[in-house]
């Protein structure tokens, strides 16, 4: 009969184990990238979107200083009128 060698069938097992672990760890690796891809991809969207937003806020801001002036520029009687909720009450009160 013809046996094998147990210190070869030992060698044999660890060789495979070691290619079994280096297949799984190139995998996880893959993974890893391909998880920092999206991720990259996802801060780039929120940057531009951050952007956009800023830039809209900016446009709000100075709107809203002009209308600012434009209400201190009026004069008292030809301003904005107070709001008197009697003398504006519908009629169907």
């Amino acid at each position: 009969m013809n046996e094998a060698n147990p210190q070869s069938i030992n060698l044999s097992n660890l060789q495979t184990e070691s290619l079994a672990t280096q297949v799984d760890l190139q995998s996880q690796v893959v993974e890893l990238q391909m998880n920092m891809s999206h991720l990259e991809l996802t801060v780039e969207r929120l940057d531009d979107v951050i952007t956009r937003q800023d830039k809209h806020i900016q446009t709000l801001q100075r709107q809203l200083q002009f209308i600012y002036k434009q209400v201190e520029s009026q004069d008292g009687e030809g301003g904005v009128a107070p709001f008197d909720v009697m003398a504006d009450r519908p009629p169907h009160y």
